[in-house]
């Protein structure tokens, strides 16, 4: 049987939304037979070194990556009034050494440029920064699932073909997750029928934010205390 491996995953450095502490991650990864484990944390790498370190010293295999936020317009645009972009959510890895450094550019311009409420990247920056980077589609927050729960098939192909051909249909997968709420499902059947038409492979992943199951009160009131 394959091993399963969390290539989603949010720590506390994720602030106000996870509270998983990165001893605690790793060693349940281990306990579970889970081979490596992908640190994803929303908008920042704060923990990345951390996270290395500790998955060196269990012998886990560490993946570094980040939630990246991504705006449709530029990362300079400062809009006027006060209400919120809605962002779009992208899963970023790094593959290689290049790629790591790519995710450390693209993370700390889209903070020094384009933030605004919260660090932004805008095509240009995935685009100049894209070598030796593994990207999937994301949560339902990601660009490709929000078009088809908005029933714009045409917006979600488009899409999928700008990331084929920014990551190369090797580097680029759908993501699919079940954390039973329709709206996945419904994002879920069209990802697959879509995998199909590009050729893509599909990853399934588990959004998780906190380590066990008797957690999940304590992360509640934290992002009660964000929201």
């Amino acid at each position: 049987m394959q091993p399963f491996v969390h290539l989603h995953s949010h720590t506390e450095f994720s602030l106000l939304d996870g509270i998983s502490r990165l001893p605690d991650m790793v060693r349940r990864a281990k306990e579970l037979n889970q081979p490596a484990l992908a640190i994803t944390d929303h908008g920042n790498m704060y923990a990345a070194i951390y996270f290395y370190k500790e998955c060196i010293a269990q012998g886990v295999k560490p993946i570094i990556g980040c939630e990246v936020y991504v705006t449709e317009n530029s990362r300079f645009d400062r809009p006027e009034g006060r209400s919120r972009e809605r962002l779009k959510h992208l899963i970023l890895l790094a593959e290689t050494m290049e790629g790591y450094r790519n995710l450390v550019k693209i993370v700390s311009k889209a903070s020094t440029e384009g933030m605004l409420y919260r660090p932004r990247a805008d095509r240009d920056l995935l685009r100049q920064y894209s070598k030796g980077i593994i990207a999937l589609s994301a949560c339902i927050q990601g660009e490709i699932p929000q078009y088809i729960l908005q029933d714009n098939m045409e917006g979600a192909k488009r899409s999928i073909e700008w990331y084929i051909e920014t990551y190369g249909k090797d580097n680029f997968f759908l993501e699919i997750q079940n954390h039973g709420l329709p709206e996945e499902a419904k994002a879920q059947e069209e990802l697959i029928k879509l995998s199909k038409e590009y050729g893509l492979g599909i990853v399934a992943s588990n959004d998780f934010h906190y380590v066990l199951k008797e957690d999940a009160d304590a992360q509640d009131i934290k992002v009660c205390i964000s929201t």
